[in-house]
């Protein structure tokens, strides 16, 4: 499932330092969208056992960000640095040598919001912000050059601060969920922008208190541009609020509440303008705001952007290649600059171009989506046909080159896919369309995108399956639930009951209210289980918390008391992003198996 943008902060497990004789020489393996993280030294000055330290007269111990767990984000200014780094409780996460994971303390928890996929619980190492000054670091030809000094911290107390930019030389900016006297404010999707001096002082509210900021963005020229979305009276309304971009300051957007869903953080310019990448119809368009001038656009899939030097750069996939850079000067087109494909998407490994589709579900309603098959003879039979159904539900399937389905169709398999109503790329009306509403209008966009491919030539609708992950999976259970037109399934990391995944995913207590409302029970898949007979693969992760393995245990058992072939594959030490982030051997693995399953059911 597609956490809202808050929740979303923590993906990711911490960044692995490779050590070099100076600092300037570091790097780091880096999660995805969180560029320029580090990792940080355990311990700091803040939390309980620093306050306690305080109390008692003595000094606490200084943050240095040279080893340890938490993940840093490094933000330079002239030469200082700010970044955001967890601090753990004392006696937690190796900072007592004595005391062992199993021998810690029990967590007494009174919050809701406590863990995050891919991190684990939040509330004893909160995120805070630390001010490291350069001046004060060694000689780098010096016996001590692989010594930091202490860094300041900026903020303290309870609750996470995040995303940190510099305001001017002297305040630094962050993101942070707090009430109007600057108090941390637990289980709230609310967030806006604070700012600190650089003595961790004079505290300063700079947003309204009522939306959910989603990320700083600074130019070098000193813009801060903001990205926030509407919560709706509820202040928890995040279905389908896309987030709209403003600097900071002021009330004119950047972007369309409406129309424009970002694809990746936005990139400001140093004349304050903006470059942000658009979804659209499964592609992406990057545009300069606020003269809308499009800059790239076409089959590409852009996943991040940089501006530097009157330059524009872009990381985006396309239709024969998984990633490519394309580069041009601002508020120009942009150009491809790398050819990586050529070089390595050769001979077996070429990739096999998709078929558009577009067709209307029985109200009427236009639905969108891609045939991905091998250019060789079906044969007499056809060739058996895979649904695949993406996660989110706000996000989009593309046309452009993705493993999933260049596994399955280079397999022999011809796999249909698309952007029912739910998804993102087609307005924020589109995404809404659900809410409350699971089970509906996004199963009949799924129904008539799949009859339309199977009036194809060349296909066989006596051997479909279907398959999809998150709420994908959830879909895959459902619609097992409600026909028998499936061969065979593949659910994987799925929501099946939203009555336990209120209480055991990280987003659990605010998702299923927002999404299923009052009518969780009669849109979980779980309820209509005693109705599958088709066999089905439940794929989990031991380490999941935002779809937690208990949802595919509790589907799994129910098909085994009701004699249905099933099997439950779980792999250990992984989480939800198994499938785009996960251990490559386990990522090999898990294809293997999908490959064999629908091998045994599809096959002739």
């Amino acid at each position: 499932m597609a956490a809202h943008p808050r929740a979303r902060r923590d993906r990711g497990r911490p960044a692995r330092a490779v050590h070099a004789r100076h600092p300037r020489q570091r790097r780091g393996i880096l999660p995805r969208r969180h560029p320029g993280r580090l990792p940080a030294r355990r311990g700091g000055r803040s939390g309980p056992a620093a306050r306690a330290a305080r109390r008692r007269g003595r000094r606490p111990p200084p943050h240095r960000p040279e080893a340890g767990r938490g993940l840093v984000r490094l933000v330079p200014r002239r030469r200082r640095l700010a970044y955001a780094a967890r601090v753990p409780e004392e006696g937690r996460y190796g900072t007592d040598e004595d005391v062992k994971p199993d021998q810690e303390a029990p967590r007494l928890i009174e919050h809701s919001r406590y863990q995050a996929d891919g991190l684990g619980y939040l509330l004893d190492r909160p995120n805070k912000i630390f001010l490291l000054d350069l001046d004060d670091l060694p000689p780098a030809d010096g016996d001590d050059a692989d010594e930091l000094p202490p860094a300041r911290p900026l903020t303290d107390g309870d609750g996470d601060d995040d995303s940190p930019v510099w305001l001017d030389d002297d305040r630094v900016a962050f993101v942070a969920s707090r009430d109007e006297d600057g108090a941390w404010t637990p289980d709230t999707l609310v967030s806006d922008v604070w700012s600190v001096d650089l003595e961790g002082a004079g505290l300063r509210r700079h947003t309204d208190g009522r939306g959910s900021v989603g990320g700083l963005h600074r130019g070098a020229g000193g813009t801060v541009v903001v990205g926030a979305g509407d919560l709706g009276p509820s202040r928890q309304d995040f279905v389908a609020r896309n987030a709209v971009l403003r600097r900071l300051g002021e009330d004119e957007p950047l972007t369309d509440a409406e129309a424009d869903h970002l694809a990746c953080a936005p990139a400001v310019a140093g004349d304050g303008t903006v470059v942000a990448a658009l979804e659209q119809r499964g592609d992406t368009v990057v545009r300069h705001l606020p003269s809308g001038r499009v800059l790239l656009d076409g089959h590409v899939s852009v996943s991040g952007l940089a501006v530097g030097g009157g330059v524009v750069a872009a990381v985006a996939g396309t239709r024969g290649s998984f990633s490519e850079l394309f580069v041009g000067r601002l508020g120009d087109r942009l150009a491809p600059a790398t050819d990586l494909a050529g070089t390595h998407l050769t001979g077996s490994a070429s990739p096999i171009l998709p078929e558009e589709l577009t067709t209307r579900a029985d109200d009427g309603y236009p639905v969108h989506g891609w045939l991905v098959r091998p250019t060789d003879d079906p044969g007499p039979d056809g060739r058996p046909v895979v649904l695949m159904i993406h996660g989110g539900p706000y996000t989009q399937y593309s046309g452009n080159l993705f493993d999933e389905a260049q596994v399955l169709a280079g397999a022999g398999y011809a796999v249909v896919m698309g952007n029912p109503r739910g998804g993102s790329g087609y307005g924020a009306t589109h995404g809404r369309a659900v809410k409350e509403a699971i089970g509906t209008v996004d199963v009949a966009d799924l129904t008539a995108l799949l009859d339309h491919a199977l009036t194809l030539p060349g296909l066989d609708p006596s051997r479909v399956g279907v398959q999809g992950g998150s709420y994908g999976g959830l879909m895959t259970t459902w619609l097992v639930a409600h026909s028998d037109r499936f061969t065979a399934a593949i659910s994987e990391r799925a929501v099946n009951a939203w009555d336990s995944f209120a209480g055991t995913s990280d987003i659990g207590w605010f998702f299923a209210d927002e999404y299923a409302g009052d009518h969780q029970h009669e849109q979980s898949p779980l309820t209509w289980a005693d109705q599958i007979r088709t066999p089905t693969l439940v794929i989990h992760s031991e380490r999941d918390l935002r779809c937690p393995l208990e949802q595919g245990q509790r589907l799994f058992a129910r098909l085994r008391r009701n004699g249905v072939p099933t099997k439950l594959l779980v792999f250990p030490g992984e989480g939800h992003e198994l499938s785009r982030a996960g251990q490559p051997r386990h990522r090999v693995q898990r294809f293997e198996h999908i490959l064999a399953w629908w091998a045994e059911h599809l096959r002739r």
